[in-house]
């Protein structure tokens, strides 16, 4: 049976978010909200919890995985970036963008695209979502949490609770959201190519 956090959107509680931040580091799955919808997270390094997160989810090793930042401070410790693309994401982060870059050697393989060596980088525009980083010290593991046979993430942390409850350790109840998903622009060439329009506006990088 999972915990089930209500978080104020605006204003999250730190004891919570202290305890989310517990289980985490104790190798559960968590569910927390985004600006796109809810995603599904767990810590960078735990194996175990990545396969859980495949079984959640159903997806295979070889997805494209996100590293979840709080700031642009993370950005060149996780990801091959030059100052053109650096000032480009700045102007435009937080926010509902997920960019693509070469990995560094701090990324763990697994994590990595395997055929071309890259990692999903984002920073939300969510309160709780960067509270919760902020707490934690350290990019999250995430991917969107799109439940099998659905083609959007989940937007009611009701409907995820009626489903998820014995199979993660934590869903944080961050209010009814949005389903846009991200506008992603693939960075690992090195000019911009924005491979999907999400509710991101995609012109900057056009």
């Amino acid at each position: 049976m999972s915990q089930f956090f209500y978080i104020h959107p605006e204003n999250p509680q730190q004891r919570l978010l202290n305890q989310a931040v517990e289980l985490i580091r104790q190798g559960e799955v968590v569910v927390y909200p985004t600006d796109s919808g809810y995603a599904i997270g767990c810590q960078m390094e735990d194996k175990k919890a990545l396969e859980r997160l495949c079984q959640i989810r159903q997806i295979e090793h070889d997805h494209n995985f996100t590293l979840m930042c709080r700031d642009m401070s993370e950005l060149s410790f996780y990801a091959k970036v030059d100052n053109t693309a650096f000032r480009q994401i700045k102007n435009n982060t937080p926010g509902p963008y997920t960019f693509i870059f070469k990995a560094t050697r701090e990324v763990p393989r697994r994590l990595q695209n395997p055929k071309r060596k890259t990692i999903g980088i984002r920073v939300p525009d969510n309160v709780i979502a960067l509270k919760l980083l902020e707490t934690l010290n350290e990019p999250l593991m995430s991917t969107s949490l799109i439940l099998p046979g659905k083609q959007m993430a989940e937007s009611d942390p009701d409907e995820i609770r009626d489903r998820l409850e014995k199979l993660v350790g934590l869903i944080i109840h961050g209010g009814y959201l949005g389903e846009d998903p991200t506008t992603i622009v693939d960075f690992s060439e090195g000019n911009a190519e924005v491979i999907r329009e999400g509710s991101g506006d995609p012109s900057p990088f056009l």
